[in-house]
């Protein structure tokens, strides 16, 4: 099944791998079939271990064969044509992390699987997905949200391989990543908008410490400090009455919609009895209520180059672009 020859110029751990697809695309292998063991291979061939491994690896990378404890390798999928598997950890999917997952597959080309999970925000979780699937992928693209302690789990993965994406922690700075500054972000996009929040007697931030990053705290905080304004953090629009002249800025969808209900069933006016800035732009926000005012960075550039960034085998640190909207809501 595995043939080597000698002085063609193809490595050898190469020669394995166009056997085993060879096989499988021939036939003689098929999904479930037991392969050869990498003792086997090397005795046969008068191989180095190394080199059978590194042809495994990479044919398990690919999610071509798979390994059973005790058992040897096995075929796991025919599909020889894709070239490099991608692990994606999200913390929840929404119509932002959506527009984003959509332009990383648009821009990177045929050939590649992406396997997308999510960790919901729950650490267990998270270090579950990240110890199943270790040696698994060519790449490793994790949101580790505002979880903390990450790099326990992160750290058992090559780092070469490993792209952090939206929030960067103090013991996460060794590995590449495209990110968002959330302190510096809401505080100069607050700035931008100073003139017209001037207007409202308090501005009021609905922040989830368990589902939102501190530095968008730490933003907020100093940019109300800064200008002498009236403020509140809550983490929930529950129970809360609306009063005329506050301004909300609220991180997540849910209270958006909240607060329109509130509203109507105030018969309070958007943006001259309550106003409301929106983290994370949509189509909808362009729409809703003649527009909501929205601090966003941009998900598609985001997708992007995060894409070029693996093509390119690139290690580096990207601050993603970020812009306020201001519509009708303010």
């Amino acid at each position: 099944m595995i043939k080597i020859k000698q002085k063609i110029g193809v490595p050898k751990y190469r020669q394995i791998i166009n056997s085993i697809e060879d096989a499988i695309l021939s036939g003689a292998l098929q999904k479930g079939d037991q392969i050869p063991s990498i003792n086997t291979v090397k005795e046969q061939h008068n191989l180095s271990r190394d080199t059978v491994l590194m042809a495994f690896n990479e044919l398990k990378s690919r999610g071509i064969i798979q390994s059973i404890v005790g058992k040897g390798y096995y075929v796991a999928s025919e599909n020889v044509n894709v070239t490099q598997k991608i692990f994606l950890l999200f913390d929840e999917l929404n119509s932002f992390k959506e527009d984003l997952y959509n332009s990383f597959l648009e821009n990177l080309g045929g050939n590649i699987q992406v396997d997308i999970f999510f960790h919901h925000f729950n650490k267990n979780v998270f270090s579950k997905l990240i110890n199943d699937n270790v040696g698994d992928y060519n790449y490793y693209v994790i949101m580790p949200a505002n979880l903390t302690n990450t790099n326990e789990d992160i750290k058992k993965l090559a780092k070469d391989k490993v792209y952090i994406l939206d929030q960067v922690h103090d013991d996460l700075l060794e590995y590449s990543a495209i990110y968002q500054n959330f302190e510096k972000v809401i505080f100069n996009n607050l700035t931008k908008a100073l003139h017209l929040i001037k207007k409202y007697k308090k501005i009021i931030l609905i922040f989830s410490k368990d589902k939102q990053p501190q530095g968008m705290l730490k933003g907020f905080n100093r940019f109300c400090k800064k200008n002498k304004m009236s403020f509140e953090v809550i983490n929930s629009l529950k129970n809360r009455a609306l009063n005329k002249g506050e301004l909300y800025v609220m991180p997540d969808d849910k209270s958006l919609l909240r607060i329109i209900k509130k509203m109507k069933s105030s018969n309070l006016l958007l943006a001259k009895d309550i106003g409301v800035i929106s983290y994370n732009d949509t189509l909808l926000k362009e729409i809703v209520e003649g527009g909501i005012t929205t601090i966003s960075t941009d998900f598609n550039k985001m997708g992007q180059r995060l894409a070029e960034m693996i093509l390119n085998k690139e290690l580096v640190k990207v601050e993603n672009p970020n812009s306020l909207i201001i519509r009708n809501s303010l």
